[in-house]
């Protein structure tokens, strides 16, 4: 038998030691993640990430991902110079092949989902 999982109210939940974000380009960014669940395949995992501000690089070449900014604010810029500023309560994905910045305006906590090969 399989059951669910309850993860409770992650707003406040202690995620763990921050730590230097590597691909940090402004800001000397740290970060801190909690992974929550990962199937069993290995193709899908759920978590907590937290970010100071700063602005850094994402790849989404082997990954998509969905978000949920429980707080902070950010914008997110397209490799074509296109961007769009998200904040608490919005959700969105970052597509398989994606790439791009994000410049973390005040401290972000998300919820986020990584498929592996892309959704």
């Amino acid at each position: 038998m399989i059951n669910f999982e309850n993860f409770g109210d992650l707003h406040d939940r202690e995620i763990g030691e921050f730590t230097p974000k590597p691909t940090s380009i402004a800001g000397d960014q740290m970060e801190a993640t909690l992974e929550l669940w990962s199937s069993a395949n290995g193709q899908m995992e759920t978590g907590i990430w937290e970010c100071t501000p700063g602005r850094f690089t994402a790849d989404r070449s082997q990954n998509a991902e969905i978000c949920y900014i429980l707080a902070g604010r950010v914008t997110l810029h397209n490799g074509d110079g296109t961007s769009r500023g998200i904040g608490p309560g919005e959700m969105f994905v970052l597509p398989l092949g994606w790439r791009g910045e994000w410049t973390i305006h005040e401290q972000t906590r998300k919820i986020y989902t990584m498929v592996a090969g892309g959704v």
